[in-house]
């Protein structure tokens, strides 16, 4: 009797584990996230204070202090996020599409202007960024699109062109804004999250096209985003006027050399390069830890994005296919946000104002960077335990073939 008691409760603390979702989550992935996370805190550090204690009333702690806050904010918002079967995702998959379109009008409306953008809603010494929702929004709408209209996408033209339309409406109320970076991205997010559901060659080819070319007029259009365009190509033309941003982060890589010129030690954070601490914070960190740190990052990058793609084919194969869509779809959203922003400031790629994911200064962008990666931990758990019961199914089916 004893002996049956022990055994129950050894069978209850194992249900236990597979039923909790904070157990067993997967280092290769929570491990980089942690690190970047750790490198935004001490870069917003080191590349903040000089730029705050010069403009925001010698507080040289501002924006630490703030970015602290959204970080905590973040990492609670995370493990509530962890908690949600990803089931709920795909039932208000659509409402969190209306909801995100509201947004996006409302901020033309009421938003705050920067630098001759409207992008935030401000609620007190808080504000919201509705870009950076939508991209989280569109990815969980168009993961259960795909899983709802997987046939018409692969076989009729008019699966592949209904979500284009609404993604079309959403670049449009973004260009209003204007933020062509979060255009681009939320674009090329579902045009691959499309390929990898099966939408055929042809069409992805068309499309791509197409996109490009109207990205093209888009920017042609305006003088400024045409500027920004060309510059990087040669920033050193115009170094005081449209390359001066460029030219500054240039010359931080420059200085950072192999292995740095050490913490804290950037010249170029000290009022040469513009805000250091927001879109550009990846030149102090090149300046401050040299090329090997450049690859550290790059590498992390890399890790979260294998890991998606590997979780997401781990979750097709076990036929969840809506948690494989959100996890490719999350995968390449923050590996092409990570590679634009590195371009950018590598001037490898035209002037973008896109934050670094886990790394630069914006709230908006750290919460929502972080519930994507709670999300792929909660799929991964998901898929272990159906892997789990569907081997203790096998085995006992394979014992009972054996009796």
């Amino acid at each position: 009797m004893k002996q049956l008691n022990v055994l129950r409760i050894g069978d209850f603390i194992e249900q236990l584990k597979l039923s909790d979702p904070r157990t067993k989550l997967d280092p290769w992935l929570l491990g980089p996230v942690m690190v970047l996370l750790a490198i935004g805190f001490i870069m917003v550090a080191s590349s903040s204070m000089p730029y705050a204690e010069d403009n925001i009333n010698g507080n040289e702690y501002h924006f630490l202090i703030r970015h602290s806050i959204y970080l905590v904010i973040a990492l609670i918002a995370a493990i509530f996020v962890l908690q949600l079967d990803s089931r709920f995702w795909q039932v208000n998959g659509p409402y969190l599409l209306l909801l995100g379109v509201v947004l996006l009008i409302a901020v033309l409306i009421v938003g705050r202007e920067v630098n001759g953008s409207k992008r935030w809603i401000a609620f007190g010494p808080l504000t919201m960024q509705p870009a950076e929702l939508m991209k989280f929004f569109i990815v969980t709408y168009l993961a259960g699109y795909l899983v709802r209209r997987s046939d018409e996408l692969q076989t009729q033209i008019r699966g592949f062109m209904k979500p284009l339309l609404i993604i079309g409406l959403i670049v449009a109320f973004l260009l209003l804004q204007p933020d062509f970076g979060s255009s681009a991205v939320i674009l090329a997010t579902a045009l691959a999250m499309m390929f990898l559901a099966g939408a055929r060659l042809w069409q992805f080819i068309s499309l791509s096209a197409f996109v490009a070319i109207v990205m093209a007029l888009v920017a042609w259009k305006e003088p400024y985003r045409m500027k920004r365009l060309t510059s990087f190509l040669d920033p050193w033309a115009d170094q005081f006027g449209s390359g001066y941003q460029l030219v500054q982060s240039l010359i931080a890589f420059g200085r950072g050399d192999w292995f740095g010129a050490g913490l804290g030690n950037s010249v170029q954070k000290l009022s040469y390069l513009p805000e250091a601490h927001t879109d550009f914070v990846f030149a102090v960190f090149a300046e401050e830890f040299g090329f090997v740190g450049v690859l550290f990052v790059i590498a992390m990058f890399i890790i979260i994005f294998v890991k998606s793609l590997s979780i997401g084919r781990r979750a097709l194969k076990m036929e969840q296919y809506f948690s494989a869509y959100l996890c490719y779809g999350f995968g390449f959203w923050l590996s092409l946000q990570a590679l634009i922003n590195i371009g950018v400031a590598s001037g490898s790629l035209p002037t973008k104002g896109l934050t670094l994911p886990f790394i630069s200064y914006g709230g908006n962008s750290l919460i929502v960077s972080c519930m994507a990666i709670a999300i792929l931990l909660r799929v991964d758990f998901e898929t272990r335990r159906k892997e789990h019961e569907f081997n203790k199914v096998k085995q006992a089916y394979a014992g009972g073939q054996d009796d």
